[in-house]
Parts: structure tokens; C-alpha cells; sequence
């Protein structure tokens, strides 16, 4: 949780503090690479909120401090719109902390009616729902008061649409008393002696009674997390799933809040949430309503696929409900389909049935008739808009960077969201909808699948020739890229084998030299439904990977998300084949095109699914001088007992092991595509990365391949962290990380 320091409330108009000054570069100022510590001093945007007048916009920045090794969010507001009278191009306005919070503090929400904010803080050692003025006129907060003081903590807090309720998560045991608005004591009461006991015990053993006892980085106890609602007037309680034995929301790395809504009269809430009996191999949520009118009233169920359903929304109007929905059960990574469920004839149906893509976010116009959303295409994500009376006719609106947090001002016409790209983290910009010229929607005349941009441009895909963006709101981080010579993000296309097309990404080094050969880091990415493109990341950063003198290469290979789903599926139970081919087809590719790499100096690197086909490629082939496999499978037999999401491992491997036993390895997956049943042909020097809290791919497989390398007497090395999970997230564990992987390849490559 949280920790804050002691709070005092204030009235006090906020002082105007710069977050980021604009640095502008000039002859005397040579660009330089970018290094580790650039990227951790560097500004993390977070959550965003925007004021109901579309006047305000606050949000939270995360400020890394490597040698205290802490990150430490902070809360900032600042005017949407540049000062009167000037261009697009502009300043923005200056952004002001948000007075009322401090340090650690999170969750802003604006109220319904823009005279109030909710935030979330852990000031007294317990994070709660504290709510404080707002003057809309000048940005100013004041009056913080603490609404909940529920013992297990309140998060994920929105407000209700007459802001006289506020509907939040909390983790309780299911078996102690329902918390009622009648009755908040006793309920609590147990909650809290059951945490206090826990806590004074010497035993700290625990008995599983079920699968998913643990999942990525933590135990999952027996608590689960329910919706609770506050009156804001009163400061009331009640649990909205009572004696619910399962999670509301179920658990996603997406976020997503509480993954619930409320519908615009605030009588109804549609929720998410998972009953199948065995949550260890189910990927199936579903959406339930429930009537807020009636004390009494039970969810009910009303999306009817056999696959997951997420997010859902209300149309302005009232008329319909939408949500993001799979068709498969047991698939994690079936196609995202946008439906729409009409709430007086109490029917479903999809949206954009012809479109080959995920939907990852939507959001709609206040008048309830235009739609915004954002789907993976090609190595980025734009947004597209649709008017829901003409839905045979999408435009596609943004081009280059990941775009994704959609807000709609109240005049229909402006869009705040935040947009990144592999040049830089995410900063929020406004697009005046009103001017965006939509690009032509291409599409497969022999399927009448329509597919977003087919007719992508081969090049520079940082520089297109319109990207959308009309007014750049924040400016976190202008000062230190104003800095940094980073090279341009390129991309190619190459047919493989069986005639599917499939695209690369290319990175230069800084200060490139086309008469010079360069050495190769090839990643490959994780998922495996998964994608490199056109963003930003601070734990695999290409650009970081290029800065000391490298050309970075990466394939989307078969599995990969962007290319429609048949490319997704083309990694089912086919782990060590075509996406294997596909690699090697595709850095054959970059070598036979690009004159300034010297194949004879690559290494490869992986993490995840990347771990795993690292692992695959260190008894495949020699073409590399070193590999780094991070988080990697090397047994699919051993990893299927160790890992928790089954879901995952069945699905992918196309059964459980014992449903192979007694038939030849060809015909079982788990030994097929087993990197263990390859150790014979082991020769490749290897470092082996791996965390002790890493419950997707238990450490266990990252200790067997390092005994393996090390009885073969494989040069090798093993970076151990016994505090981290999938991901390496504490800064000083970065930056041993980064130094370690980047010593090893240039021991073996340089």
C-alpha cells in the first residue's frame, strides 16, 4: 500500500510549480546517446482525470529517485487549453501540484458536478477515500476530508453520476458479516481481528484448498476483492457483492479500475466478474447489472459469449451497454470483439463485426452517437472513429505512437489522450476531432475483412506525413530528450515460407555511420501474444538497447498481436516451429537489406515467451554469439506444475501433459516444443535472468537452465533476484539489469 507523510488541510491556492522546462537545442549543445540513468530520471505520466467543463486536466507523474531506490507518484492539475491566442504549437499552461495530496497519494476523480475531487491516500497508515474542494475557476483545492475508514483499505474509488455516492474495491474475507449501511461494525470488526491475528501469528504456513493460491508476485490468501459503496454525505458503507466468494473485478495486468460502470441515472451498475468454479484455468468473466434501487436486489448476468467480457460502459443515452468480449473460452487471446447489449430489447450485438483487430479501449461522444477506440495495428495503436448510425464506415484519425486513456470533452469535439512513441514516454495531447482528416479505410477485397492500414508506408514510421496531433498538453520530459541523439524507428515488411507477410522494426545507433558495420541485438518479444511497434517501454527499451552502439532488430513473428487473428493464432501449440522460422526468415531479412549490420556479431534476447524461444534458439541454431533469456521456459512439462494460470498451458499446448503420456514426442507439445529435449546441442554463451517471485514462470526453470548450460559447460551466467516478480521494477535492480545484460553482450560481440 501506499505511505504518505501526516497530512494537514489547507486552504490555499495552489502555487504554479513547473514540472518540465522546455530545453531548446542549439550547435553548442551536441546530442548525446541516452543512458540508464536518463531514463530513470525521467518523469512517469499514470492516471489521468478531466474536469466535467473539459477545463482541467489532473494526473499523476512518477518521479524515480535511483540511489533512495523509491518511485514516488505525486498529483498535478493544469488548464487543457493553451494560453489565449496562440497557435497549435504552443506552450501549454503551467501545471500546479494539486494542493490537497501528497506524495503517494492517487486515484483522482473529479466529481460529477466540478465542484469537488476524490483522490486516494494512506495518510494514518490506511489508504481511504478522502474527497476536497475544487475551484473549477482557478484550479484550487481545499477542505480535505477522509470519507472511508474501512479496515481493508478502499481503492479504485469513482463517483456516482449525482455525486452522492462513491463506489470503490476493497479486499474482504467472504465468510465474516456482510458490511451494510445499516450495520458497518460488525463486519469490519471481523475483517479486521482476521488480519490482526494473521499478522501476530508465528505460523505463517497456509493450506491450499484450491487451485490459483498464487498469482505473478503474491499469495492470493483468502480474501477477495469486492465493491463497496460510500455515501458521500454520511460517509456509509455497503458491499455490493456480500459473502461473494470470488474477485469483483477479476485480476488484469490491463488495470481497468473496478471494471464496472455506472449507468447515467445511477440506478443500475454493470460489473465484471468471473464464476466459473475453477479460475485457474478460466478466462471467462462475464458482465452482470445489478439494480442499486433495490437493497435486495441480485446480479444479473447478460453478456451470453463462452469467452472473456471486459470493460463495461453506458452509452450517454442510457439505450445500450457496451463492453470488449471473446468468443472462446480458455483463451486469453481470442479476439477482442466490441458489443453492444440494447437494454430495453435485451439484445447483444457486434459492433464491427469486419474488423481483424482488438479492440482495446473505447469511449463515447456525449451525444451517444459518435464512438472512439483504440486497437494494435501494424506496431501501433491509433484511434479510430465510427458513428454508430453509419457503422459500415470507420475513419481511421491518428497515425504514429501508442495512443490509449480517451477523454471526450463536453462539446463532442476535442479529445484529450495520452500518446507515446519509441522516442519518448507518454505526454497527454489534445486532438481537435472536428479537424481530424480520416485516413481511407483500406481493406481485403477477397475476405471483406477490414483491416485498419494495409497500406502502411515502409520508412520512418516517427515522421509520418500526419499524425493527428494538434496541441501537446504536457511536457514532462523535454528538457532531457532535448538532449538525446536517439535513432528513428524503421520498419520492413519480408514474405515467410508459406507466403505470409510479417513485419520488422530497425533501429540505428546514435551517430550512425553508414560506412561502418554494426553488431545486432535482436529481441524477441514476450506473450507471445505480444508486439514490438512504435512505443515506449522503461524495462526493454529499444532505444536504450541501440544507445551503445547497436542496431536493434525485431520480428513480429506468428503470434503476434496487429496483424489480424489469424497471425495471433499461428503460435497455438506450434511454440518452437513457424514463429522460430519466422525469426530467423526475418533477421535474414535485415541482414540481406541492411549493408551496415554484421551478422557476425548478433546477439539474441528474450524475456517471457522471448525467455522461452531464447531457450528454443539455444539448441536450434549458432548463428548468435550470445543470448540473454530472461523469465524463459525450459521445460513446458515442469513450468505446466509451477505456474498458476493453467488456462495459459492448456490452451497453448493443446492439453495437459498426462493427456500425452504413452505417445511419441512428435505428437505431445510438451516435449515438442521442449528446450530441455535440445540440451545435447547447447553451445551458445548464455546469461540466464529469473526472479524469485515470478509465478508465471517459476524460478525453477531459470535454475534449470543454468545447471544445464553449466554441466555442458556452456560459457554462462545466472542474475538472480530474489525480491522480483515477471519484471524487474525496483530502480537499483534496474540498473544491475541493464549494466549485467549489457556487459555480456558486448563481452561476446564486441
Amino acid at each position: 500500500m501506499r505511505k504518505t507523510l501526516i497530512f494537514t488541510a489547507l486552504a490555499i491556492v495552489l502555487a504554479p510549480i513547473c514540472i518540465a522546462q522546455t530545453v531548446p537545442t542549439t550547435p553548442t549543445q551536441p546530442k548525446r546517446p541516452m543512458t540508464f540513468e536518463d531514463m530513470m530520471k525521467m518523469k512517469r505520466l499514470g492516471e489521468t482525470a478531466v474536469s466535467p467543463d473539459g477545463k482541467w486536466l489532473a494526473y499523476s507523474v512518477t518521479t524515480v529517485d535511483l540511489e533512495q531506490n523509491t518511485k514516488t507518484p505525486e498529483l498535478w492539475i493544469q488548464a487543457i487549453a493553451p494560453p489565449a491566442g496562440s497557435g497549435p504549437n504552443s506552450e501549454s499552461s503551467v501545471p500546479m501540484k494539486i494542493a490537497v495530496a501528497q506524495a503517494h497519494d492517487g486515484g483522482v476523480q473529479f466529481a460529477p458536478d466540478g465542484k469537488r475531487i476524490l483522490f486516494l491516500s494512506n495518510r494514518g497508515g490506511s489508504e481511504q477515500i478522502w474527497i476536497a474542494d475544487f475551484d473549477a475557476a482557478t484550479g484550487a483545492t481545499a477542505n480535505a476530508k477522509k470519507l472511508t475508514s474501512i479496515s481493508t483499505e478502499a481503492g479504485d474509488a469513482i463517483w456516482s453520476p449525482d455525486g452522492k455516492a462513491i463506489l470503490f474495491t476493497s479486499a474482504v474475507y467472504p465468510d465474516c458479516p456482510a458490511i451494510t449501511a445499516t450495520d458497518g461494525v460488525t463486519g469490519d470488526k471481523c475483517n479486521a481481528d482476521r488480519d490482526a491475528a494473521q499478522a501476530a501469528s508465528k505460523v505463517k504456513a497456509q493450506i491450499f484448498t484450491h487451485l490459483l493460491y498464487r498469482h505473478w508476485d503474491h499469495f492470493t490468501g483468502d480474501k477477495r476483492t469486492h465493491l463497496f459503496l460510500a455515501a458521500v454525505g454520511t460517509g456509509a458503507v455497503r458491499d455490493l457483492t456480500p459473502n461473494d466468494a470470488h474477485d469483483v473485478p477479476p485480476f488484469s495486468l490491463e488495470g481497468g479500475g473496478c471494471g464496472c460502470a455506472f449507468a447515467p441515472d445511477g440506478k443500475e451498475l454493470a460489473f465484471t466478474e468471473n464464476l466459473d468454479p475453477e479460475p485457474a484455468i478460466s478466462t471467462s468473466p462475464s458482465i452482470f447489472t445489478l439494480d442499486l434501487m433495490n437493497p435486495a436486489a441480485k446480479p444479473v448476468k447478460v453478456s451470453t459469449s463462452k469467452g472473456g467480457n471486459f470493460n463495461p460502459a453506458y452509452s450517454p443515452d442510457g439505450k445500450w451497454l457496451a463492453w470488449r468480449s471473446q468468443e472462446r473460452a480458455g483463451y486469453e487471446s481470442d479476439k477482442f470483439r466490441l458489443v453492444v447489449y440494447d437494454r430495453a430489447a435485451k439484445t447483444i450485438k457486434e459492433l464491427l463485426p469486419k474488423f481483424d483487430r482488438w479492440v482495446d479501449e473505447f469511449t463515447l461522444a456525449p451525444d451517444s452517437k459518435l464512438m472512439y477506440f483504440t486497437l494494435g495495428d501494424h506496431g501501433m495503436e491509433p484511434i479510430f472513429r465510427v458513428n454508430l448510425e453509419h457503422l459500415d464506415s470507420p475513419a481511421q484519425v491518428t497515425l504514429s505512437g501508442q495512443y490509449n486513456d480517451l477523454h471526450i470533452l463536453p462539446d463532442g469535439n476535442k479529445l484529450i489522450v495520452s500518446r507515446m512513441t519509441v522516442e519518448a514516454p507518454a505526454e497527454i495531447v489534445m486532438l481537435e476531432a472536428s479537424q481530424l482528416a480520416p485516413l481511407p479505410p483500406p481493406s481485403e477485397p477477397t475476405t471483406g475483412v477490414w483491416v485498419p492500414s494495409d497500406n502502411m508506408r515502409v520508412g520512418n514510421l516517427s515522421t509520418p506525413a500526419w499524425d493527428g496531433v494538434r496541441h501537446q498538453v504536457t511536457h514532462l520530459n523535454d528538457a532531457i530528450f532535448a538532449q538525446l541523439d536517439e535513432g528513428k524507428l524503421e520498419d520492413f515488411w519480408f514474405t515467410a515460407k508459406n507466403g505470409t507477410k510479417l513485419q520488422g522494426f530497425l533501429i540505428r545507433p546514435p551517430g550512425f555511420d553508414a560506412k561502418k558495420k554494426y553488431p545486432v541485438k535482436f529481441l524477441i518479444h514476450g506473450g507471445p501474444q505480444g508486439a514490438w511497434g512504435d512505443d515506449w517501454s522503461y524495462r526493454w527499451n529499444a532505444e536504450l538497447f541501440a544507445a551503445n552502439g547497436y542496431v536493434v532488430v525485431m520480428i513480429n513473428m506468428r503470434g503476434s498481436t496487429g496483424y489480424g487473428q489469424a497471425i495471433v493464432d499461428g503460435v497455438n501449440g506450434d511454440w518452437g516451429g513457424k514463429p522460430f522460422t519466422d525469426l530467423m526468415e526475418g533477421l535474414d531479412y535485415a541482414e540481406q537489406h541492411y549493408p551496415f549490420i554484421d551478422k557476425t556479431r548478433e546477439c539474441a534476447l528474450g524475456a517471457s515467451y522471448g525467455g522461452y524461444m531464447a531457450n528454443w534458439v539455444e539448441g536450434h541454431t549458432d548463428r548468435f554469439k550470445c543470448i540473454v533469456s530472461h523469465d524463459g521456459m525450459f521445460s513446458p512439462e515442469s513450468a505446466y506444475g509451477t505456474t498458476e494460470e493453467l488456462w495459459f498451458n492448456e490452451w497453448e499446448f493443446k492439453g495437459r501433459p498426462w493427456d500425452y503420456y504413452g505417445k511419441p514426442d512428435a505428437e505431445n507439445p510438451y516435449r515438442k516444443w521442449s528446450p530441455a529435449l535440445a540440451a545435447k546441442n547447447f553451445k551458445t554463451p548464455m546469461l540466464v535472468v529469473h526472479g524469485q517471485l515470478d509465478y508465471r514462470l517459476d524460478v525453477s526453470e531459470g535454475y534449470q537452465m543454468f545447471t544445464t548450460l553449466q554441466r555442458l559447460k556452456v560459457p554462462s551466467k545466472m542474475l538472480y533476484f530474489p525480491d522480483e516478480g515477471h519484471w524487474v521494477l525496483k530502480p537499483q535492480n534496474a540498473r544491475l539489469w541493464w549494466k549485467t545484460v549489457n556487459d555480456w553482450v558486448d563481452e561476446w560481440t564486441k
